[in-house]
């Protein structure tokens, strides 16, 4: 089958054609207006890609033309969109082929309001390590895998499920195409609030989602009332897990005697009192629970050896934007995390705060138009930065406008820099570098983002390994 996809650049567009390719299938794709790491990401994937809409990128005998939900696509304007109805080729979404093309098999779905990108890469990155050859479909860059899509000829297929809707006129949220046999859902608390206002609508599709789990399925999940609460109409089978130890009378997952560093150690607990040694490199307590987690289902299913999952738990190397490293030579160092959300947000600045305790926290952050930018979110402003020694902002997205009601950019600047933290605009990379070029050197900068944040995660780790190192080896 011949397949295009119309705005490959977004992460499930992607990983979604490398999955058909793997699958036999011929694949071209096409996007406009896109960024790094994406954007350079699905320029190497070796298929035909287009940085222009144009009819002619449609190659001859196309069967399917996948489209995606970005407004800046066009939808039915777009011009590819035009030319496929023109020669009548189907016109479909990557939620709803994933989910036609995956039923049958073994498909484990990694849902939740944070953390499902990170979950999903290292159950994936897990498997492969111990030699299954599972199928996976991932949102986000891990530089563990060799690709964010993968066929795999093993029944088990690990899918990222977004709970984000198919597209505007289809309010499914994508996680409910993929027909899972196993859930692992990783947190609930209210997201994009543009399509779900209150938390009764943004949970909704979470219980639809436990209500499809078979009889023979599973479901582990993270020990949260909000959870809990869904799990319990859903008659699923269920095992928990949380940081910490339940009491005697709720065993769960858990983890024990952590000590963070470079490479953080604690000890995995099982339900019935097991325990299993494990290492890892990434940073935060967020990113415990996400392993503990994942090796939960893993070690339920009897998918892997503790011996295999120890192994590929100390290898695994993170995914990108999600508190990767950027400089090399530097003695400020610059990471870069994800704030989509507050949560995604503040779960990155409290891991900057423990791995660098003795070092003043700079934050350069872009609100994102859909969450940050909604008048309804102002107060998260509030308490965000809380910890951090000097914040710098940058104008947020202006698509979206008609969608919901959104803040100026000076009420957000107000709001933030009435906390006390010391906060300023700045409009360009130039300036943020510039900014950012008379630190004292013992700071740390965390980027955050989920937008191309003015080119800086490309630009500022090149001006900080040469100002900083230049200032080091000087001194």
């Amino acid at each position: 089958m011949r397949i295009h996809f119309t705005g490959i650049a977004g992460a499930g567009m992607s990983a979604a054609a490398l999955m058909m390719r793997d699958a036999g299938h011929e694949v071209s794709g096409s996007d406009e207006d896109v960024f790094p790491p994406m954007s350079t990401y699905v320029e190497a994937l070796g298929f035909p890609f287009s940085r222009r809409f144009d009819a002619a990128n449609l190659p001859e005998g196309l069967d399917l033309l996948v489209l995606g939900a970005s407004a800046k696509l066009g939808g039915e304007a777009n011009p590819e969109v035009a030319e496929a109805r023109r020669r009548a080729v189907r016109i479909t979404t990557f939620p709803e082929l994933v989910g036609e093309a995956t039923e049958g098999r073994h498909n484990t779905v990694v849902a939740g309001s944070f953390g499902k990108s990170t979950c999903s890469a290292l159950m994936a990155h897990i498997l492969r390590e111990a030699g299954v050859d599972a199928g996976w479909m991932i949102g986000a860059i891990s530089p563990s895998l060799p690709a964010t899509g993968h066929w795999g000829q093993a029944p088990q297929v690990v899918l990222e499920g977004d709970e984000y809707i198919v597209g505007p006129s289809d309010h499914r949220s994508k996680f409910v195409l993929y027909h899972p046999r196993d859930v692992l859902l990783t947190s609930l608390v209210h997201d994009h609030v543009n399509v779900f206002p209150t938390f009764a609508d943004y949970e909704a599709p979470f219980r639809e989602l436990l209500r499809m789990i078979p009889a023979d399925g599973l479901l582990v999940a993270r020990d949260h009332p909000a959870i809990r609460a869904i799990a319990a109409e859903t008659g699923a089978r269920a095992v928990w897990y949380d940081t910490q130890a339940a009491g005697a009378q709720a065993p769960r997952w858990h983890g024990e005697k952590v000590v963070f560093g470079e490479t953080t150690r604690f000890t995995l607990v099982a339900p019935d009192g097991g325990k299993l040694a494990l290492a890892t490199s990434l940073l935060g307590e967020h990113n415990i629970e996400n392993i503990i987690g994942v090796s939960a289902y893993l070690l339920e299913r009897g998918l892997v050896t503790e011996q295999a999952l120890a192994r590929a738990v100390a290898s695994f190397g993170g995914i990108r934007r999600r508190l990767d490293r950027l400089t090399t030579a530097s003695r400020v160092p610059v990471i870069e995390g994800f704030g989509s959300s507050y949560e995604k947000a503040r779960s990155a600045i409290e891991a900057m705060l423990l791995h660098y305790p003795d070092r003043p926290l700079v934050v350069v952050f872009e609100p994102h138009t859909f969450s940050w930018r909604s008048r309804d979110a102002l107060s998260w402003y509030d308490t965000v930065f809380e910890g951090a020694a000097r914040v710098l902002i940058a104008p947020p997205p202006s698509h979206g406008a008609g969608s919901h009601n959104q803040s100026s950019f000076q009420e957000i600047l107000d709001r933030a820099a009435a906390t006390g933290v010391p906060v300023a605009g700045v409009g360009s990379s130039d300036e943020a570098i510039g900014q950012l070029s008379v630190l004292r050197g013992d700071e740390a900068v965390l980027l955050l983002s989920s937008g191309p944040l003015l080119g800086l995660p490309e630009a500022l780790p090149r001006a900080f390994d040469a100002l900083y190192a230049a200032r080091e080896a000087a001194a």
